[in-house]
């Protein structure tokens, strides 16, 4: 049976970029023969936090929250697809996570950032490296870090001169990373209940 990847996406701007770097991920990682669930923010479209996924009595979370909800718990691995606003981290993709806690715990989860300039997101990728740790995800030390945009993926998710050259080598590393420790938690899990 094939590890179970989410990939997040949080952009709601009209004209996304990032949806790009999303479609590249989705791609490479289906081609490793995983199963991968694109989940786009945007799409999802909750509404800003008031309460908590945990603090819904049982059966009274709206729809969309609990599909998700069942959605996390099931998967094995998350990646997040992220972009940089005013050096911080995108509020869409940061109000979707903030409505779930225990529902992330003991899974690894990769970032994969971007942005139109030559930063390629990093501030933000470090942003996300806290929050999800303290969500109490395992943040792999790879990362993909993707700038200028523009130059490197087409509209397709196909990459594109010398720095889609530069992410099609770098992608590999960043798989098996993520692949090593999906497996190592999936044993762990079997092996030992969480303590918490």
């Amino acid at each position: 049976m094939s590890d179970k990847v989410l990939v997040f996406y949080g952009s709601y701007r009209s004209d996304r970029m990032g949806i790009r770097l999303a479609d590249f991920i989705v791609s490479r990682l289906r081609q490793k023969d995983l199963d991968v669930e694109f989940i786009d923010a945007k799409v999802v479209n909750l509404p800003m936090l008031d309460r908590m996924y945990k603090e819904y009595k049982p059966g009274t979370a709206p729809a969309e929250l609990e599909a998700l909800a069942q959605k996390i718990k099931a998967a094995d691995a998350f990646v997040f697809v992220v972009g940089e606003y005013n050096w911080g981290v995108q509020p869409g993709l940061k109000n979707l996570t903030d409505h779930f806690l225990e529902e992330w715990f003991w899974r690894p989860a990769a970032i994969a950032s971007y942005s139109a300039g030559r930063i390629s997101g990093a501030r933000s990728a470090t942003a996300w490296h806290g929050t999800l740790s303290e969500m109490g995800m395992i943040v792999i030390s790879s990362t993909l870090s993707v700038g200028p945009i523009g130059q490197t993926l087409g509209p397709d998710g196909e990459p594109t001169g010398d720095a889609g050259k530069g992410l099609e080598r770098a992608f590999p590393r960043f798989a098996e990373d993520l692949s090593w420790w999906t497996e190592a938690a999936k044993v762990q899990r079997a092996k030992r209940a969480p303590p918490y």
